[in-house]
């Protein structure tokens, strides 16, 4: 059986910046046929992130295959998109990292995501270690919790 190949955390920071890392590594790992079933650049914590960089997605995931360290592809996001001041940064990150379920349908959704999980490793839902943040389902589901 093949080891199952996750990005980074989306607790990772990069420049203080949440999900980036992550959005880095879903480009590329996408690209290289290593993951298909992950939401990718227009939905979820990867929209989130382009609107609050105000970076143009397929620019930045054309310079992300392009090659580079995670502190080239730092500076090129600083360079094209928005400039949010290091108090904006915290404050978007730590937002991000605690937000859960707001409305009855994400709380749906999120009760479906743990069910995954459950199902994945053929244990109840119940068993699992009980979160509350969508970044914590994200760490259930790829192992890390």
């Amino acid at each position: 059986m093949t080891q199952q190949t996750y990005p980074r955390s989306p607790k990772a920071l990069l420049g203080g910046i949440a999900h980036l890392g992550r959005f880095i590594d879903k480009i590329r790992l996408r690209n290289a046929g290593q993951i298909q079933d992950y939401n990718y650049i227009t939905v979820g914590f990867d929209q989130y992130l382009v609107e609050f960089l105000g970076i143009d997605a397929k620019s930045f995931e054309q310079r992300v295959l392009a090659g580079g360290t995670d502190e080239e592809l730092l500076v090129w996001v600083k360079g094209n998109g928005r400039k949010p001041s290091e108090q904006e940064i915290a404050q978007w990150t730590q937002a991000l990292l605690a937000s859960g379920p707001k409305d009855d349908a994400a709380r749906q959704r999120f009760q479906g995501r743990l069910q995954d999980v459950a199902t994945k490793r053929g244990v109840t839902v119940s068993s699992l270690l009980a979160v509350t943040t969508w970044v914590d389902v994200i760490e259930l589901d790829e192992e890390r919790l």
